[in-house]
């Protein structure tokens, strides 16, 4: 894993005051890019959603550098995406929205090393994510 946890924890930190905004804006910046998404939140309480996005981030990150709990996470998250129809093909998407509504929230401050750091998380958590979901799909 060559992510730097302080550099996640760091960047969630600077999102904490406008993390509502910021799961908004990740949510409006993932179906402006990939509208065939937006069907799958047909359904869903997007404020909700907001709140369960941020949670996530929270804890996946918390349990990246704790295998056994990233599993679990990683499969509980897996189990429930499968239910609403995630496929594996969309896992760029979401994570090119994520990276782009963090560089628009922290500015100057998404520097090259967090935006790595981010990229190398989000590779690990969406290989494992697509592991869970194939396995669970069986």
């Amino acid at each position: 894993m060559s992510f730097q946890l302080p550099l996640l924890e760091q960047s969630l930190d600077q999102i904490q005051a406008r993390q509502d905004e910021f799961a908004a804006q990740f949510y409006a910046t993932l179906f402006a890019k990939h509208p065939e998404i937006k069907p799958y939140f047909a359904k869903v309480d997007m404020a909700k959603q907001q709140q369960m996005l941020i949670s996530a981030l929270i804890l996946i990150v918390r349990s990246l550098e704790k295998p056994q709990l990233l599993s679990g996470t990683i499969k509980s998250l897996a189990e429930r995406h499968r239910r609403y129809g995630a496929m594996t093909e969309q896992f760029p998407y979401i994570g090119e929205a994520l990276f782009s509504t963090f560089a628009e929230f922290l500015g100057a401050d998404w520097t090259t090393e967090m935006q790595q750091s981010w990229r190398s998380a989000y590779d690990v958590i969406s290989e494992k994510m697509i592991n869970g979901l194939q396995q669970v799909a069986v």
